[in-house]
């Protein structure tokens, strides 16, 4: 089973920029797609980014095409998020994610998602 943590989060400026990482232990994350999500409270998780296992695929939620973006290092068992041009109504919790897939280049459904981190907090002020 795979255990992940977050970090990178932190307060910014509407504009700025954060990169987040996910750092995976236990098992190697090159048998897991792996994503990103987010929530504020009293609202839903929602869907931001997630790439296939060998980082050929990736997609994204509308709102953050263009400004953020996903990527993997399978040797260091991490996955990060560049956000820029962050905006205050992106402040939520950002939660990494993992599904184990057999799938290569194929993306998950956006619920098969199964293992999580604890989530860390980005606060964008404006």
């Amino acid at each position: 089973q795979v255990q992940l943590v977050e970090s990178g989060g932190g307060l910014v400026q509407a504009g700025g920029s954060l990169r987040l990482s996910c750092a995976a232990s236990g098992r190697t994350i090159s048998i897991y797609a792996m994503a990103w999500f987010r929530q504020t409270p009293g609202r839903e998780r929602e869907f931001v980014s997630h790439i296939s296992r060998s980082g050929r695929s990736t997609d994204y939620a509308d709102s953050v095409k263009g400004r953020f973006t996903i990527s993997r290092d399978n040797t260091k068992n991490t996955v990060y998020l560049q956000m820029n041009s962050l905006k205050p109504e992106e402040t939520a919790v950002y939660y990494c994610a993992a599904r184990q897939t057999s799938y290569i280049y194929n993306l998950p459904k956006k619920n098969e998602y199964d293992y999580w981190g604890q989530g860390t907090q980005v606060t964008v002020s404006s």
